[in-house]
C-alpha cells in the first residue's frame, strides 16, 4: 500500500513513516548494495511507487489552511506556483537520487517480485486509481461507510485492513513524520516573512506534541479508510496474502526507505513553496 499523505494539521492520512532521512541512511539495516538507477526507475513503476509521489502535488492545496489561511489566499499565481515547486519530474529526480544511493539490491529484488505478480499489479493498479483522486472526501465517506458495515457485520476483513496498515507503519512514527513537515514548513513560512511565528521552535513543537492524540486517532481512522476503499474489490484470500508480503524483512525495510523518501520530499517541497508564496502574499500573525 504505497500511499500519500497530505499535511494540514488535520491529514489526509497515509502510512508512512519519516525519520529524519540522514538517520535512516545511517542506521537502516541492508543497505549493503545499492541498485543502479534504471532498475530503480523500473522498480517505481512495477511497484507503483511513481505515481505515489506524482499524488504529492495534491497536497499543496494544504498550504493556505496550514498557515489559517483561506483556500484561495494566493491569488490566481497559486496553481502556477504550486505547478512549479511540485514538478513531478523534480520530484522523481530528487527520489531516485537518494534511492541510488540507499535501496539495497537484495531488497529490491524482493519487492518487485511480489508487486510484478499478478495479486500484486492487480493490488498496484487499484492503490494508483487511489492515489489520483485529488479530492480524498469522498474516497473517505465510502471508505468509512465500509468500515461501519465491516464493524456491524463481525467480519474478518476489518483485521486483515489493521494487520496490513500495521505492517505497514511498522515502526509507528507516521505521526512524528508529519508533525516534522508541519514544523519545517512553519518554520520556512516565518523565515520567509509570510507569518510572524509568536513562539519559537521548542514551544512551536511543543504545539504539535498537544495535537497528538487527536492526530493518531485520525491517522488510524484515515488509513483504515482509505484501505477500506482502495481494496474493497478484493478477496479475503488476497488481503491476506497482501498482509503476509507486508510484514516479511525485506518489505519492511522497502517501505521504511521509500516512505523516508516519500516524506522527506515533501518536506523539501514545502519548505520551497514557502519561499514562492512570499511574493504572493503578505503575511499574517500565528
Amino acid at each position: 500500500m504505497i500511499s500519500r499523505l497530505s499535511v494540514p494539521l488535520r491529514p489526509r492520512g497515509l502510512h508512512f513513516v519519516l525519520p529524519l532521512l540522514v538517520l535512516l541512511l545511517v542506521a537502516l539495516p541492508g543497505l549493503s548494495r545499492a541498485a543502479d538507477r534504471a532498475r530503480i526507475e523500473a522498480f517505481l513503476n512495477v511497484t507503483g511507487f511513481d505515481v505515489a509521489l506524482d499524488s504529492i502535488a495534491f497536497s499543496a492545496a494544504s498550504a493556505p489552511q496550514m498557515l489559517g489561511m483561506a483556500p484561495d489566499a494566493f491569488g490566481k499565481d497559486w496553481e502556477r506556483v504550486t505547478g512549479e515547486v511540485f514538478d513531478t519530474g523534480v520530484m522523481r529526480g530528487i527520489a531516485l537520487e537518494i534511492l541510488e544511493q540507499t535501496l539495497d539490491d537484495g531488497d529490491l529484488n524482493h519487492a518487485v517480485e511480489f508487486y510484478a505478480s499478478d495479486l500484486g499489479q492487480r493490488l498496484v493498479e487499484a492503490e494508483n486509481a487511489s492515489h489520483m483522486i485529488e479530492d480524498d472526501s469522498a474516497k473517505t465517506a465510502e471508505g468509512e461507510a465500509i468500515i461501519a458495515g465491516l464493524v456491524e457485520s463481525g467480519s474478518e476483513r476489518l483485521e486483515l485492513f489493521k494487520r496490513m496498515n500495521r505492517a505497514i507503519d511498522s515502526t509507528g512514527s507516521s505521526l512524528r513524520a508529519i508533525q516534522e513537515i508541519q514544523f519545517r514548513f512553519l518554520m520556512a513560512a516565518s523565515a520567509a516573512g509570510i507569518v510572524d511565528l509568536r513562539m519559537d521552535t521548542e514551544e512551536l513543537r511543543g504545539v504539535l506534541r498537544q495535537q497528538e492524540s487527536e492526530m493518531r486517532i485520525v491517522l488510524q481512522r484515515s488509513a483504515l479508510a482509505g484501505a477500506a476503499y482502495t481494496y474493497r474489490d478484493f478477496g479475503e484470500d488476497d488481503l491476506l496474502a497482501y498482509a503476509e508480503a507486508l510484514e516479511t524483512p525485506q518489505m519492511a525495510r522497502v517501505y521504511e526507505l521509500l516512505n523516508a523518501v516519500q516524506y522527506e520530499i515533501m518536506a523539501n517541497r514545502f519548505e520551497v513553496l514557502a519561499g514562492e508564496m512570499a511574493s504572493l502574499h503578505p503575511g499574517q500573525d500565528i
